[in-house]
């Protein structure tokens, strides 16, 4: 019997870096997955659409989120992709994880200075205690003062806390460029902005074994 398709569904971006950083990502896992078909797909603005990438599939299928919790997307966006396949599966998304804060914390060289990790926020409840388990990972990795704070839907905001840090160095909590780092830019100017977790400079061995273990964990 054939491995499962690996479908790796991003939110998707109009960036042109953040688009060729997943691309490539999605790239590296299949080099090390030679015997499984892996495939790209989307919950917004590219394409293809993850439920019409889900409904073209033969046979088993796992659907893996490059988010970085769970939303509105993998609660509805992507069960409804797996509703359009008879034999799919949806993964966890790949944060909260100490892969990712390995990542994170490679941002982080000066352990005096603040840290602002910027979530993009959620308004759905599961988002929260994810991305708090993220900024407590971080703390547990680095010496460095950790705040948590949001773009959008939570508090606190990323305004407020680049005013109560201004010298504080504020690290993305988001995959890849796109919309919510620049979003960061415009709402902390004067702070030092750090790249996203896939910064365009090759996606980092850890998050490649975070998707290739979020799709050998999920049940057959």
């Amino acid at each position: 019997m054939p491995a499962p398709t690996l479908l790796a569904v991003s939110h998707g971006t109009d960036s042109a870096p953040g688009s060729a950083a997943i691309a490539e990502l999605v790239d590296r896992v299949a080099a090390r997955l030679p015997d499984v078909d892996v495939r790209a797909a989307f919950v917004d603005v590219q394409e293809p659409d993850a439920t019409a990438a889900a409904s073209v599939v033969d046979g088993p299928l796992v659907i893996v989120p490059l988010l970085l919790s769970t939303g509105f997307h993998v609660r509805v966006d992507l069960q409804a992709a797996a509703a359009a396949h008879p034999d799919a599966t949806v993964t966890p998304p790949l944060g909260p994880d100490r892969r990712l804060v390995e990542v994170l914390a490679t941002r982080i060289t000066d352990p005096r200075r603040p840290v602002i990790l910027a979530a993009a926020g959620s308004r759905d409840p599961a988002s929260a205690p994810a991305c708090e388990q993220a900024a407590a990972l971080l703390r547990e990795s680095v010496d460095a003062p950790v705040h948590l704070a949001y773009l959008a839907a939570r508090r606190p905001s990323l305004a407020d806390a680049a005013a109560q840090h201004p010298d504080a160095l504020v690290v993305p909590y988001l995959l890849a460029h796109g919309f919510f780092h620049d979003l960061a830019a415009r709402t902390a100017p004067d702070h030092e902005l750090a790249a996203p977790l896939l910064d365009g400079t090759g996606a980092p061995d850890a998050i490649v074994d975070l998707v290739i273990d979020r799709y050998a964990s999920a049940p057959r």
